[in-house]
């Protein structure tokens, strides 16, 4: 990717707390939560590792090689959300939620390729050329930036709102709490997904 190494190392950081997160979230889930946790676990581990600087700091031969690799694991990614959606077994989603997961990894698809097949010269290059498509780019982190601000805002608490009951403690449910780890969780692929296109 074009960030500064130190800002690739806070994403992969981000990514990977998020992908274990989702991977704890799995293993206490029904069947089709556990099906959408495993496949935000796997998209956060997988955005961690094209975050980290290291598979972009080699030769050009390289610099493809790991393109091509991220689009081959992002693929197989959207082709399981495809199937899922399909067949119709991502009961805990909602609709929206489906076609959130599948931006998603299409968008993952899209960075991997732009890596892979833009202008070759090293390092230097990639990091003083723009990759991808602009009108494509451009739409990606419009979605995602508002998806990022219309999901954050929801998980504010009520007593946060003006005029809402100050001081007072209600007890959430258990659920709701693993609701709004989960929105958590989509929150921060999220803004992680635009700071990773907003470098591409």
């Amino acid at each position: 990717m074009h960030s500064p190494a130190v800002v690739g190392w806070l994403l992969t950081a981000l990514c990977a707390v998020t992908g274990v997160s989702c991977l704890l979230r799995a293993r206490g889930a029904g069947p089709g939560r556990r099906a959408e946790a495993g496949g935000e676990a796997a998209m956060g581990l997988g955005m961690a590792a094209m975050a980290a600087p290291a598979p972009w700091s080699g030769t050009p031969a390289a610099h493809t090689v790991s393109g091509w690799v991220f689009g081959a694991l992002f693929g197989a990614l959207l082709a399981r959300e495809l199937r899922l959606t399909a067949t119709e077994r991502h009961t805990a989603a909602s609709p929206g939620r489906h076609l959130h997961h599948l931006l998603g990894s299409a968008a993952m698809v899209y960075m991997s390729l732009a890596m892979a097949l833009g202008p070759s010269g090293g390092a230097a290059a990639h990091h003083s050329e723009a990759g991808g498509l602009p009108l494509v780019t451009g739409t990606l982190l419009v979605y995602f930036a508002g998806y990022v601000l219309w999901t954050g805002t929801r998980l504010m608490p009520a007593g946060a709102a003006p005029g809402g009951p100050v001081g007072r403690r209600t007890a959430v449910p258990p659920v709701a709490r693993q609701a709004g780890v989960a929105a958590g969780c989509r929150v921060a692929m999220g803004a992680a997904m635009f700071a990773m296109l907003l470098a591409l």
